[in-house]
Formats: C-alpha cells, structure tokens, sequence
C-alpha cells in the first residue's frame, strides 16, 4: 500500500474505504483461517497508533522494530507505524541474539511489536537495549503472559495523521548483521511510491483482473516481501494469505482451499516444487512418464498458456487449478528450472534487484521466451554498464536514501550524481533487456590476472545429477611460489540418492571425477583446482542466497 507525503496515509484510507470488506490477509492456525478485511487492517493499525502517540508518547521519526514471522497482524503494525509517524524496521527472525542486539544499538527503537514465539528474544532486547519502551505483543493475550498484546489495546479509533516529508525514512531494512557494522539501508516514502508506481505498470500487464488471491511465502523482513508481497498487492486490492510452513504439503492445501493464482517466489522454492512433481513422476506408472516426457517435449513448441494448461491438467489440478504464474527474485533463476514451468504452463516472470533499490528494478514480463533476461529496468529506472568493470549502474526515485548512520558507506555505493553501484555484473542488450551474469566481490583474481565469475562455473557443475548443490569460491594459497594468490575451488554437497546408494569413499570419488569431467566444458583456467565434497547442506540466509563467507571455511587448501 503507497506510503509518502504526497499521498500515503490518502492512499491507505482510501483502500481500506474502497476495499472494506474484502479479505485483505489471512493465515492458516490450528483452529482454522484467521482472516482480517480492508477495514478490519485499517481499524486495527488505528487502535495501534492511537495507543503508540497517546498512551507512549511516540514522537515522529522514532522506530517501531518488528521480530515476528509473517501473519496477518505485521501488516496492521507496519500501517500503525506509518500513521504513527514512525519507522519501521522489521527483523529476520533467524537472528542470534547478538546479531539482534548488534541492529537494535544502531537503530534504537523506542518499541518492539513481537510474535509469542519470539517473546523471550523480544524480553531479552529490552534488557539490553535502553531505547526500548515496550514489548508488544502481535497475537491474542494470553494468561501467562505479562506483556500488552495489541488485542487488549483500547477500541480507540480517533488519531490525527502524522504527516512526514516524502523524504523521511519509511523503513530501515538491515542486510547484514553478522559481521562488522550492521548495514541498516534507509527506503523513504518517496521510494516506495515510485516503486508502487511502476510495479502498477508490470501487473497492470501480468495480472489485469481484478480479483486475486496471493500465497505468502517469503518473510516480511525482506523488503522484496514487503514491497511486491504486501503493499503491492495490497495496493491492488488482492487478497494475500499466509503459510504457517513451506512444506511442499501444505503450501499446495493452501493453494487448492484459497484458489491461489500468483505468489512471489526466490529461485529456491520453484526448484523444491519442480523436484517434488518429478519424484512424483518418478513413482509414477511406465505408460505416465512416457506419456509426460512425450507432452513436455511437444510443450516447447506451443505458445498457448491455455493449452498447455490442459496437457498438464493434473499437475494444475495439484496447485489448485487457478495457479498462473509467480515472480521469481532475490537469487538467480535456474534457466532450466524456470523453463520446467512455463513449459506445463506457470509464467515465471524473473525479477531482478537488492535492497538499495526498494528493491525492484527490473522484471522480465515483455520478453517471454527469453528467460536468462531480468528484464528492461521498470520505468522510472536508467540503467548503463560502468565500462571499466562491466558493473551494473543504476539511478532512479527508488534509489534508496543511504546506509543508517553510515554516510561514508552509503558515499563508496552511490555517486553524487546519483548513481547506484549495484555490486552485479551484466551486461544490456541494444532492445534494452539486463542479463545478470556474475557478482563483483564474487569475482576470482588468478596470479596471472585473470578474472572468474564462480557463476559460470557454479551453472556448468550444478547440471549434474548427482550434485545437490554446488558453491564455486577463490581460495588463498598459502605455500609454493603462487603463495597468497587465488585459486578456485568447489565446494559439493552430492544428492540424496547418490549418498544413499555408496559408502562416503566411493560417493567422494564419485563426485569429484563428475566435476573434473564437466568441468572440460570450461577454459582450462576457470576449472576448480580443489574440490571438497560435504555431508552437510551449504549455509544460507532467508533468501536462500549461499552464505560465501561460511562455505570459504570448509575449503582448507
């Protein structure tokens, strides 16, 4: 929902006015659906901002943290933040407390809204954080439990709105808490309207009807989350509901009871789906695979969305029979995985963007068949390759107003003229259309100057079977006369099967002459020199994104 001087706190009485009764989120419990309408968020997030300005004496421009998983009720509370004149900084909950404490001194927010599962985090910040007012607990009281809950707020709707220039921080998204400084990037109101403005022009095209209703799945701390997921949608007048679990299981009861036609989706989730449906077909009967594996190749030559849909009707049947198609950002889309989909007759649209960009800058809606595109960036963007280092500049309204507190940062990032250093590699074709190809602090420096983009590499092992997950990284040498230059290695964790099949020696070897074998697809010096294959599944944030960093230290060399 829009959030900005010109017209925020207009636009979010205007949907709760326009939308009232409509559902405008809902989640699954254990005793059913909880389900809250336009006018039920908007009452609810007034009762907040009342109790906020009033009973805390709340000033404009104080924080409002949320620590809570997502749910109907972190809507209200990032709506009451906004009337209340404060910022929100919503936190992954997957946090350590120290990581927490670490955010929490840099921001310092007057209060924390909280879930019940997280309170004993939430009781604890406020030890230790001496800006804290209050712990407010997001669910329904409960007697053991001494902290206010929002439910138990006085029913007072009467508030005056708190009016904030267009340039004030709306949001503080913080992208890093585990080493160093924690990077806190500010997103103004004026870039949440700017990206309300041109998302309106991509679903204007990808969805034009008027009643949707969305699955939920990504965390509302993530800002692709809370800016296409949440107000995007909201804006739309859509009905978004939540998932307790990502358990393929119950993502797909939820998909057939609520009729779900679209989500938002990281690269990750579409590959446990395209994995669970070919288990299935594995299980299935000889004459169902060959009749599959005939349909899925005939499916590449038929453009109609419809007709496939009807080829792959049980599949559809599965996802609810409404499913249409999903965007899919935060991480780089597997080119086999998105074609997997639009061949049975799911668009995957993919997105592409980072938190500095409120966070959306392209997504590839115009160009279909072309799936390795991110898209011509949307349209209140400009876009250009800096010439020396084949890095992704950007500049626009969404560029985000800097890293909290850190204006040496936030200078090293955006140039004073404006332009956004994207960290990415890519490269832009003369229709206009980004191709994403590497990441700059990813890249490997050999001793002859060579550079490797452990992308490429990472695309040309991971197609083999037997591989589960695969993490390309440079490695210092530490001995001989390459002493403290980079040399690459790859780290592998095998599949399933693969494992169960073979004791750990013959799965090692295995592997390791797998990738020696692919890896003649590549120019002698992009092969990995060392190959360490692991037992456990790589480290990951939220997202799903490889933690690097952590993998680097199951590489001894």
């Amino acid at each position: 929902m829009g959030l900005c001087k010109k017209n925020v706190l207009f636009l979010l009485q205007e949907r709760t006015e326009k939308y009232a009764d409509k559902v405008a989120l809902g989640m699954k419990n254990k005793y059913g659906w909880r389900e809250f309408t336009y006018r039920g968020i908007g009452l609810m997030s007034r009762k907040i901002a009342h109790y906020l300005i009033n009973e805390l004496k709340i000033q404009k421009g104080e924080r409002m943290a949320i620590l809570s998983e997502s749910k109907p009720e972190y809507g209200a509370c990032v709506f009451a933040s906004v009337i209340a004149g404060m910022v929100s900084v919503p936190l992954d909950v997957k946090l350590t407390k120290y990581e927490l404490k670490s955010i929490l001194s840099d921001c310092e927010p007057s209060v924390i809204m909280v879930s019940e599962s997280h309170l004993e985090m939430a009781r604890y910040l406020k030890d230790v954080i001496p800006s804290i007012k209050e712990v407010i607990l997001m669910d329904e009281p409960s007697c053991n439990i001494e902290e206010k809950s929002i439910y138990e707020l006085p029913d007072n709707y009467d508030y005056k709105w708190r009016f904030r220039n267009s340039g004030s921080t709306a949001f503080i998204i913080y992208t890093s808490g585990t080493t160093g400084a924690p990077k806190g990037v500010e997103i103004t109101f004026s870039n949440m309207m700017a990206q309300l403005d041109d998302l309106k022009i991509v679903l204007d095209k990808i969805l034009p009807y008027k009643n949707v209703n969305i699955l939920s799945i990504l965390p509302m701390n993530h800002l692709f989350e809370m800016t296409v997921g949440f107000s995007t949608f909201l804006n739309f007048g859509f009905s978004v509901y939540y998932t307790p679990s990502l358990k393929p299981k119950d993502v797909l009861s939820i998909m057939r009871e609520k009729q779900i036609e679209f989500m938002i989706v990281v690269p990750a989730f579409l590959k446990l789906l395209e994995t669970g449906i070919e288990n299935e077909l594995k299980n299935s009967p000889k004459h169902v695979q060959v009749m599959f594996n005939l349909m899925f190749k005939l499916a590449k030559f038929i453009p109609s969305y419809r007709i496939k849909k009807l080829m792959f009707k049980k599949i559809h049947q599965k996802f609810g029979g409404h499913f249409s198609g999903c965007i899919s950002g935060g991480a780089p889309l597997d080119i086999s995985v998105g074609e997997f989909f639009e061949r049975i007759g799911i668009k995957v649209y993919q997105g592409y963007g980072l938190s500095e960009v409120s966070p959306v800058a392209s997504v590839n809606y115009q160009r279909r068949g072309d799936i390795a595109s991110v898209g011509k960036p949307l349209n209140s963007f400009e876009a250009k390759i800096d010439e020396q280092t084949g890095e992704l500049m950007l500049k626009g309204p969404c560029v985000m107003k800097g890293y909290h507190n850190h204006p040496e940062l936030t200078a090293e990032v955006i140039e004073p003229d404006g332009w956004l250093h994207t960290g990415d590699i890519a490269r832009i074709s003369k229709e206009g259309h980004i191709y994403i190809t590497g990441r700059i602090k990813n890249m490997i420096v050999l001793s002859g100057g060579k550079k490797v983009f452990p992308e490429e590499v990472e695309s040309v092992i991971e197609k083999s079977p037997y591989i589960a997950e695969v993490c390309v990284l440079g490695t210092s040498r530490t001995f001989g006369a390459k002493d403290g230059t980079e040399e690459i290695s790859a780290v592998i964790v095998p599949a399933d099967d693969v494992v169960q099949k073979y004791d750990w020696d013959t799965v090692d070897k295995l592997i390791k002459d797998e990738v020696k074998k692919l890896s003649l697809r590549l120019t002698p010096y992009k092969r990995p020199i060392n190959i360490v294959v692991s037992k456990n599944p790589l480290p990951r944030t939220v997202t799903r994104k490889v933690k690097r960093k952590e993998v680097k230290e199951l590489v001894s060399v």
